[in-house]
């Protein structure tokens, strides 16, 4: 029951963005020894959220993760970011990503760099674990 209500959970979220705000979503791939892939929409220049999965995992831990994200900075070819969110499944808990996304080419500025920090709370290990990944963004016409 516990792993169907997830399931729910995240298509539900998923099913919220609207199909009219496409130019706002963003795919993500986040490589460290717990990968992760997410699809972000960006509420405003400051505001975004975005849901990941991680990926290095078996088929029975797959771990949702949602976040919200706000731009500490948001320059033309970069953005420092730090965020709250929550995970289920692997680890159980509370995150509080902080990265940094920049735009290394001026004429491909779909594409973005990040690297991120994420301390997360394990509730279930009653473990503090600090996670680090770089990775790639592709974020779609506006």
């Amino acid at each position: 029951m516990k792993k169907a209500y997830r399931g729910l959970v995240l298509a539900g979220l998923i099913a919220l963005l609207p199909v009219t705000a496409f130019s706002q979503l963003s795919l993500s791939y986040y490589s460290s020894n717990l990968s992760k892939i997410g699809l972000a929409y960006d509420f405003s220049p400051r505001f975004w959220t975005e849901v990941r999965l991680y990926s290095d995992t078996d088929i029975s831990n797959i771990t949702p993760e949602l976040v919200f994200c706000f731009n500490l900075a948001n320059r033309e070819y970069h953005k420092v970011y730090l965020g709250l969110g929550a995970n289920v499944n692997y680890f159980t808990g509370f995150v509080m990503p902080i990265g940094v996304q920049f735009t290394p080419f001026e004429k491909f500025d779909r594409f973005s760099l990040h690297i991120e920090l994420e301390p997360t709370l394990d509730l279930a290990g009653e473990d503090l674990i600090i996670q680090s990944a770089w990775g790639i963004r592709y974020k779609f016409l506006k």
